[in-house]
């Protein structure tokens, strides 16, 4: 079955130059669980998108893949 994509966690790390790990730290959360959110296995919540949002410095926005 093919894998969604409904975020970009894992690419605006990369265009940032941070880690899953450096993102894991920050948030006090289990690497495990960042990495299924950096390849689309499980989603974070959206409480979880906006505090992603703000240790990257970015719009929550971005961290979507957009609809159109």
């Amino acid at each position: 079955m093919d894998n969604v994509r409904y975020n970009r966690i894992k690419a605006v790390l990369a265009e940032q130059d941070k880690t899953g790990t450096w993102l894991s730290e920050q948030m006090g959360r289990n690497l495990g669980t960042v990495s299924r959110w950096m390849t689309n296995k499980i989603q974070p919540s959206v409480e979880q998108l906006f505090d992603i949002a703000k240790h990257l410095d970015v719009d929550v926005r971005e961290l979507l893949v957009s609809t159109k």
